[in-house]
């Protein structure tokens, strides 16, 4: 199996410098599980809530950092993931 890559967008990169240190953590944490588990292992982990979106974003996921922030992705799978971007994290509304 081909290593997981983790490919960060600029609109990422760019929203990662803003957000507060705990949440760069959840984020950290996150991605290191997706490559020392897997994502399939990751998303059945009952902490992060991954599931699928609707309407225009559908084909990607959502996992959440805590209450009021979720980290959007997209995952490419041919028989293996071997690429996961990583859209944005975004401030969800309640």
């Amino acid at each position: 199996m081909k290593p997981l890559e983790i490919i960060a967008s600029n609109k990422f990169t760019k929203q990662l410098r803003k957000l507060p240190f705990y949440i760069k953590q959840a984020v950290a944490v996150w991605i290191a599980s997706v490559e020392e588990e897997g994502l399939r292992a990751v998303r059945r982990l009952p902490g992060y809530h991954d599931e699928p979106l609707k309407g225009k974003r559908r084909g990607q996921r959502s996992v959440r950092l805590n209450k009021a922030y979720r980290l959007i992705y997209e995952a490419n799978d041919k028989g293996e993931i071997s690429i996961i971007t990583v859209l944005e994290v975004n401030k969800h509304e309640y």
